[in-house]
């Protein structure tokens, strides 16, 4: 697949280069009819601009770009700009403006929306970021995404942006919503036990191949839920990486007979507080 990835250094930026000329350079390229995958990275300080000074060229450059599946907005390292700091908008157009688009990434929450949130062809949609706000979770629920089979989320935590709580995640674990899901990640929550607990019986595990509940808080209270679970035996894969299980809990997952990631534990620090992977 070809890709490419635009990105605005700190000195691109100090010299006076722009993500809209970047963007318009590759669309006058006669690659750009074949362009597979287009990644935008950092469009300069992201901390204090949004993507609203490029994305109307985006949009209007659409049909320069024919065969474009694959579309990532904000992948930036920490070095860059820290994924709290990264300030989004509302990225609807975009997904009017490609409507062969398969994969939709974005880093980044603060000031995002998708609303409405519908695409015919999408397959794939991931959101990262320190904190999910329950706007775009809500936006997420109601959306209409027909071909949808891989749905993967980064909760996080209140101090960077997830305002929501368990009924606000709730309506992702029924079925029906997206049809043809098959991959439900539901990743760095600071309410990973009760994330857990929820999605054990959820009826949206008759459907789904893989269950990630990784990078997020879970201990040994979620994880006993999971393990009692006959849907959970079901299921292809189950990843629970980045966790707070005891050894004892690890050793039961390992005799479990589940394909099940139980990697990377951590350990809670004297007052037992626990953090997800991406809070900074």
């Amino acid at each position: 697949m070809q890709e490419v990835k635009l990105v605005v250094s700190y000195d691109d930026y100090e010299d006076g280069i722009r993500m809209e000329k970047l963007i318009k350079e590759l669309a006058a390229k006669p690659e750009a009819s074949s362009l597979e995958s287009l990644v935008i990275g950092d469009w300069g300080q992201a901390y204090e601009n949004s993507p609203d000074e490029f994305i109307g060229t985006l949009v209007e450059s659409a049909p320069s770009f024919p065969s474009l599946k694959k579309l990532f907005i904000g992948d930036m390292g920490f070095e860059e700009c820290e994924v709290s700091w990264i300030i989004q908008t509302n990225l609807t157009p975009l997904l009017g403006a490609f409507p062969e688009l398969k994969s939709f990434s974005v880093m980044g929450s603060s000031g995002l929306s998708l609303e409405p949130l519908q695409h015919a062809k999408l397959e794939e949609l991931i959101i990262i970021c320190g904190g999910l706000p329950k706007e775009v979770l809500s936006s997420i629920t109601h959306a209409k995404l027909p071909e949808l089979r891989k749905l993967e989320l980064y909760l996080g935590v209140d101090n960077y942006g997830f305002n929501g709580s368990l009924e606000d995640v709730l309506p992702l674990l029924e079925k029906g919503l997206f049809p043809k899901l098959v991959y439900l990640g539901l990743k760095d929550s600071e309410i990973q036990d009760e994330i857990a607990k929820a999605a054990a019986e959820a009826p949206i595990l008759d459907q789904l191949e893989v269950l990630d509940l990784s990078q997020g808080t879970l201990s040994d209270e979620g994880a006993e839920a999971l393990l009692a679970s006959d849907k959970i035996k079901k299921l292809k894969h189950l990843d629970l990486s980045y966790h707070y299980m005891t050894n004892e809990m690890i050793s039961r997952w390992n005799r479990s007979g589940i394909s099940v990631d139980v990697s990377d534990q951590q350990q809670s620090d004297e007052d037992d507080w626990r953090y997800p992977s991406l809070t900074e």
